[in-house]
């Protein structure tokens, strides 16, 4: 018979499945290009099409993509499920984001959003702890946990790094954090810098008898990863990082694999995202990123800061909630704020995201006129004024640490 052609893949009639993944695209068609050219032309290379009239024996068009709703720039585009490899993001991502983002059909295509169906989406595993950690690791409470990354990101010698970070801890904050640019280099080596840090976290435990614990960047290759993983979980530490847009998202799931079998929680780092989801009219959305985090199973995930922060923001509030929500009963991610937070912003980040955030803050820390255990009190102070219901300026006459970064910061937002 022949082979199907473009306009196979679009029928604005066609009811989607509940086992068929449906994408919304923005669409901007090529100059000679209409919009149903265009729409129809995504169904096709994101499923079974291509630009030549086959002739194929037997049927074909069972794995063909549907195109079945255009509004203004919006496209939305169901996916049967026999077409994806169950568990396999790498295959996932080939189809609904691969080639169609290079197409000359189209002048920009961008993937705003995906409704995934439950034999896709329950054949991934999930989070294995998500918002849970907050008590079920810290003991929180109500509160939102607290982390911070020593500054400068990167040149601090291993000494150096778990001292920053034992002030961090018995100034009051939960988490220290490695930055995304912090692995094994020599001036930090990443075995080195486990152990004395974990040591330094013991040390602070003892003293606060708070719990605290350190996500430590893991990213390398696979094979690496998993054998720093395992090392962490030797040492005792309850988490590891990973920057999971760089290390790609196979990665990351044979990192969940291990991270099971170790009792360890992910905290996603999502460097390089921006190189997906700034342009507005172009590429993946961080709304999507952040399905595809969750669906692979990391625990944590930077998600911004509500546009309260020094980085471009793109809905913030409504990807926790995504990430929050019911997926047929895998575990939420706790959404992680950071990026040019400071103690007088964070009344009004609480205002925005809620409590059931993690509160990540680096020069709003260090900064601090008196150091680090200053900054760290003053953090932890005004995450507690705030949960307690305290205007922080009132909070700030007993708590000299919370007055001086209210001094020094007032309630501006960095650039």
């Amino acid at each position: 018979m022949p082979g199907i052609k473009y306009e196979d893949f679009l029928d604005l009639g066609y009811t989607p499945a509940e086992s068929e993944l449906v994408c919304t695209f923005h669409v901007e068609p090529a100059a000679d290009m209409d919009m149903e050219d265009a729409a129809s032309r995504v169904a096709s290379e994101s499923s079974n099409g291509t630009w030549a009239e086959l002739q194929v024996e037997g049927s074909i068009t069972d794995l063909s993509a549907t195109t079945f709703s255009i509004e203004g720039n919006e496209v939305k585009v169901a996916y049967p499920d026999a077409l994806f490899e169950d568990g396999s993001m790498p295959q996932v991502l080939s189809c609904i984001a691969g080639n169609i983002m290079g197409m000359k059909a189209v002048e920009r295509i961008r993937l705003l959003d995906c409704d995934w169906p439950e034999p896709l989406t329950t054949s991934f595993p999930g989070p294995q702890f998500g918002s849970g950690v907050r008590n079920e690791i810290f003991d929180a409470g109500e509160r939102p946990i607290t982390a911070t990354v020593p500054k400068p990101k990167v040149g601090l010698s291993t000494d150096q790094h778990a001292q920053i970070g034992y002030e961090a801890w018995v100034g009051g904050l939960d988490l220290l954090k490695d930055d995304e640019n912090l692995t094994d280099q020599e001036f930090n080596p990443f075995a080195d810098r486990l152990t004395q840090s974990l040591a330094m976290r013991d040390d602070a435990q003892d003293e606060t008898g708070e719990k605290k614990s350190y996500l430590v960047n893991i990213t390398a290759d696979t094979n690496t990863m998993l054998e720093r993983a395992d090392m962490v979980a030797e040492q005792g530490c309850e988490y590891v990082m990973v920057d999971v847009i760089t290390t790609g998202w196979g990665a990351v799931q044979s990192v969940r694999e291990r991270c099971e079998e170790l009792g360890l929680a992910i905290h996603a780092h999502r460097a390089m995202h921006a190189a997906f989801d700034r342009i507005p009219s172009h590429g993946v959305s961080m709304r999507v990123l952040a399905q595809i985090a969750r669906i692979c199973g990391v625990d944590q995930l930077h998600t911004g800061t509500a546009d309260l922060g020094k980085l471009e923001n793109e809905d913030t509030v409504g990807i926790n909630e995504w990430l929050y929500s019911d997926l047929y009963g895998m575990n939420d991610v706790l959404p992680v704020a950071s990026g040019g937070l400071h103690p007088g912003l964070v009344a009004e980040l609480i205002d925005r995201e809620g409590t059931n955030i993690c509160i990540q803050a680096g020069g709003g820390v260090h900064g601090h006129p008196d150091g680090t255990r200053a900054g760290a009190a003053a953090l932890r102070q005004s995450v507690d004024a705030t949960v307690a219901d305290i205007p922080l300026e009132a909070y700030a006459e007993d708590h000299p640490e919370l007055k001086v970064a209210l001094d020094k910061w007032g309630t501006e937002t960095p650039r």
